[in-house]
């Protein structure tokens, strides 16, 4: 058997396993595995120095420092109370329209994940704040849910995002650039639901209740609160695009931040900065063994010559790039249902990038990157709210038993919808994403 046939050979056995719920990180490196000692005529030698050579070529990478500083850095956001200054604000706003507390909680997911990467993190700390709240004047089970698991994927939207320093990383491209183009769609995003919201709430009256307007010197106290999510966003983001710090020591400051504001709102002791580290050192632990097991199954297709292969055999067959384009993001919110944010980006942006750099857009190589990237991470996004297996909707419902998941797969279908119409719109306006980009 060739080694190209070894590779297509692969993919099957690796779904395999993933359906059979072996963890992805060791599905791919047990696929890795068998692929080097197949390729290299059942060598081991050659198997036990790969594996030293690419565990060390990949963790020395200073960028991957990023991943647990912003990890951190959402760790001690979570525990400063910074989520409920964000919604109590948010709410003071829009809390008065029609369906204006659930928009306050898209508000505030959209402010909690400008200083938290991860979407599960964003979702399940403003569940804690906002589901009573909701609860409390009068919205449906499913819609609050439904709600606050779509407000979630802006976690990892909104920069800093710890899938994009990933993409970065995969792609070779510049991080704050990526961070730059990420932030018009992720006001999009928030915009978006927002507008899905008041359309349901009119769909379905009963699905929400109303709340009295505050007077505006509370609002203006309430917006008040939120001085250190702007502070940090500010210095963070803005210090990375200014030329201030590399992003790796954006990340670090942004942590050190985070953190002195937990100290100083009382809330961070010697116990709680234990488990802040511990839960940290976890996750970290668990992105950075999928780190492994992708790269060592991805060096695997590359020596295969898969992703030559699938590029060269695109380009022959003359599909229109826009087909290609159309054709990979809907594999990408079909599989979105079925994996992880992480687990998608790491197993197939190195098959499906070499085939979208090979195509002709009309736009720099960097650029067209870039762009990908961000497509990319929205439809994957999508996932994270698709049934039957989003994973921001188990964490929403681990968090209301309550409320039966069919309900909130129903009303969840309208925020899919809504990503999809931004996806569209982003796929014919490239310049939309790129606007911030230097020419």
């Amino acid at each position: 058997m060739s080694n190209l046939e070894l590779g297509f050979l692969s993919f099957p056995i690796l779904l395999l396993m993933v359906f059979l719920r072996a963890p992805i990180g060791l599905a791919m490196l047990l696929c890795g595995f068998a692929g080097w000692y197949f390729a290299m005529g059942g060598n081991p030698n050659v198997l036990l120095n790969k594996l030293k050579s690419e565990t060390y070529t990949q963790f020395s990478s200073y960028s991957l420092s990023i991943i647990p500083m912003f990890l951190l850095m959402g760790q001690f956001a979570t525990l400063s109370g910074m989520s409920s200054a964000l919604f109590k604000a948010a709410e003071s706003f829009l809390g008065h329209r029609r369906g204006g507390v659930a928009m306050a909680s898209v508000g505030a997911c959209a402010g909690f994940g400008a200083i938290c990467g991860s979407s599960l993190a964003t979702a399940a700390t403003m569940s804690k704040v906002a589901l009573p709240e909701l609860r409390r004047y009068g919205y449906s089970g499913g819609f609050s849910t439904a709600t606050l698991a779509a407000g979630g994927t802006l976690g990892i939207l909104i920069p800093p995002s710890v899938i994009l320093v990933i993409y970065a990383i995969l792609t070779e491209q510049n991080i704050a650039k990526l961070f730059l183009a990420a932030f018009i769609p992720g006001i999009m995003a928030a915009l978006g639901y927002m507008l899905t919201i008041s359309i349901y709430v009119r769909l379905y009256p009963k699905s929400a209740g109303t709340r009295p307007a505050q007077p505006m010197s509370e609002r203006w106290a309430a917006l008040a609160g939120c001085w250190p999510v702007l502070l940090i966003f500010g210095l963070v983001v803005g210090g990375i695009y200014l030329g201030w710090f590399t992003p790796t020591e954006g990340s670090a400051i942004g942590a050190a931040g985070t953190g002195l504001v937990a100290l100083l709102s009382g809330s961070l002791n010697w116990a709680v900065f234990r488990d802040s580290l511990f839960g940290t050192a976890r996750t970290t632990a668990m992105i950075f063994f999928i780190v492994l097991g992708a790269s060592f199954y991805n060096s695997f297709l590359a020596l295969s010559g898969v992703p030559q292969f699938m590029a060269d055999w695109v380009l022959t067959q003359g599909f229109s790039p826009w087909l290609v384009l159309s054709v990979i993001l809907i594999f990408y919110l079909i599989f979105g249902c079925l994996m992880d944010s992480l687990s998608m980006i790491l197993l197939t942006v190195p098959i499906f990038f070499p085939v979208i750099s090979a195509m002709d857009f009309g736009m720099s190589p960097e650029h067209l990157a870039i762009w990908f990237g961000i497509l990319v991470l929205i439809v994957v996004e999508v996932g994270l709210i698709t049934p039957p297996v989003g994973m921001n909707l188990f964490i929403i419902n681990a968090m209301d038993r309550e409320t039966p998941m069919t309900e909130t797969y129903k009303a969840v279908l309208f925020f899919v919808g809504s990503d999809i119409v931004r996806v569209i719109i982003l796929v014919m306006f490239p310049a939309i994403t790129l606007f911030l980009l230097p020419a």
